[in-house]
């Protein structure tokens, strides 16, 4: 598994926040899509409004944490009329799968949507695997024991090799 797609304590919170808001329409969640590309994945988060300075994401083990402020438009001295819109502090949790490189996350912002880019570690990739055979003649190993590769200088047949 790559991503945690169910987070309990995030749902329990989802639901705390529609229960207590009274007459507010929208929680303090910020809505996501994961999505695998190639070699990497792609974590859409929307932060409408949100100034890129007040935005923090962290990695700490295989946790990515997302937090985002927003601050109300209105000033002191302004006569609000209507202020559905939600703000303060919203955060998102990433469990990542061990398959995922932290390390070279990058991320950026556009048009309110917060991308994130994980790449696929290296060890995790599928690789092809060349098998040699084995040759019981003396000084050769014997069966069960692993036999050196062909090399490109050297010619083997389709029975010889084996792709994995």
């Amino acid at each position: 598994m790559t991503l945690m797609r169910f987070d309990p304590f995030r749902e329990l919170e989802r639901l705390a926040d529609q229960a207590f808001s009274v007459g507010a329409r929208a929680t303090r969640s910020m809505p996501m899509a994961a999505l695998r590309r190639g070699a990497e994945f792609l974590v859409f988060i929307d932060v409408p409004g949100v100034d890129p300075e007040d935005i923090d994401v962290t990695v700490e083990r295989n946790v990515v944490s997302v937090r985002a402020r927003r601050a109300p438009a209105h000033q002191e001295g302004d006569e609000v009329i209507i202020d559905e819109r939600p703000y303060g502090e919203f955060s998102r949790q990433l469990f990542l799968g061990d398959n995922l490189d932290s390390d070279r996350m990058s991320g950026d912002t556009r048009d309110g949507v917060l991308t994130l880019r994980i790449p696929v570690s290296e060890a995790s990739e599928p690789r092809r695997v060349q098998l040699g055979t084995a040759d019981t003649s003396e000084g050769a190993p014997q069966h069960g024991t692993a036999s050196s590769a062909t090399t490109g200088s050297e010619t083997a047949s389709a029975a010889d090799r084996t792709t994995v």
